[in-house]
Formats: structure tokens, C-alpha cells, sequence
């Protein structure tokens, strides 16, 4: 368990998935059903990371390797309470993720960000800069994908390489 003054991060548990879901249903965050994170801290819990002050949960990332590969995780989705934006919560919960056990053989770190997500393209440049190497961006879900005509394109975000091939 890492800390940061008052917020420590941790592997989440079930009981945490519930709040995270709650958190993320007071945001502007896409909503995933409850089961969605309950699910994620129970069986991906080695790649996922809840950040909490006083045992009340501020913040979350939920992020799996992808079992084709195997030097990637996928970060699904980050959110950060809004009491909490602007102390670099978000990069302490990706650095908490990069630096576990479960990611030792993690070269890259991806996620999709739609084009109008600023806050998020920033979080995953600034990762990029704190571990001095690169942020590659393509395309990788066309707006087509989606139905209705609600949903943006999502981009893939490429941070990498994050360590060394033989590290």
C-alpha cells in the first residue's frame, strides 16, 4: 500500500467496486453497470488500484493485461472524485499500477481516449513525460463502431516503452 498524505492506494475489493461504481454514476464518466466493478476488484485486482482518504474511496483505475499481451495493460477507465481533481491523484494511481508485482513484464500502458477528453489525453502525456518516453496516439474504434451517433472515436494512447525488453 503506497500513501500520498492522507490517500492511500491499494487493490481494491468487491466492497470497493460498489463505490466505485457510485463515484463514476456522479461523474461524467461512461457507466458500466455495477457488476462491471465489482467484478474488476474481485478478479482483476492485481491490475486494478482504488485510491482512498479516511477509508472513503476517491479515486480507481481499472486496467487488465491482455492475455495476447502480455507486455501491455489496458487501463479501462480512471476516475478521480471531484473533491480530489487537480492534486495528481489520477498519475499517482497509474504510477501505484506501473510499479506493482502483477506488471513487472509491462512494457506499455494503453488506453482509448475519445477527442474531446482533454483531461485524459494530458494524464497519459504526462505519463509519457514522468517515465521519459514516448506517448504514440492512432486511431483504434471509428465513431461508426458505436451505435447511435452519441459516442466520439476513441483513440488508442500508447505509453511506452515503460522499462527495458529484458528488465
Amino acid at each position: 500500500m503506497d500513501t500520498m498524505d492522507t490517500v492511500t492506494f491499494e487493490k481494491p475489493t468487491p466492497k470497493d467496486g460498489t463505490a466505485m461504481w457510485a463515484l463514476v454514476n456522479q461523474s461524467t464518466l461512461d457507466q458500466n453497470s455495477a457488476y462491471k466493478y465489482i467484478m474488476m476488484s474481485k478478479y482483476f485486482r492485481e491490475t486494478c488500484v482504488v485510491a482512498k482518504e479516511n477509508d472513503k474511496l476517491v479515486g480507481f483505475v481499472t486496467a487488465f493485461i491482455p492475455p495476447e499481451q502480455p507486455d501491455v495493460v489496458f487501463i479501462w477507465q480512471v476516475g478521480v472524485d471531484s473533491s480530489q481533481r487537480g492534486k495528481g491523484i489520477a498519475s499517482k494511481l497509474l504510477n501505484a499500477l506501473v510499479n506493482r508485482r502483477a506488471c513487472n513484464d509491462v512494457r506499455f500502458v494503453e488506453a482509448t481516449v475519445t477527442p474531446s477528453n482533454k483531461a485524459s489525453q494530458s494524464l497519459f502525456k504526462r505519463l509519457a513525460r514522468d517515465h521519459n518516453t514516448k506517448c504514440t496516439v492512432t486511431e483504434c474504434f471509428a465513431q461508426e463502431l458505436f451505435p447511435g451517433d452519441q459516442h466520439e472515436a476513441e483513440l488508442c494512447f500508447r505509453v511506452g516503452p515503460l522499462r527495458p525488453k529484458d528488465q
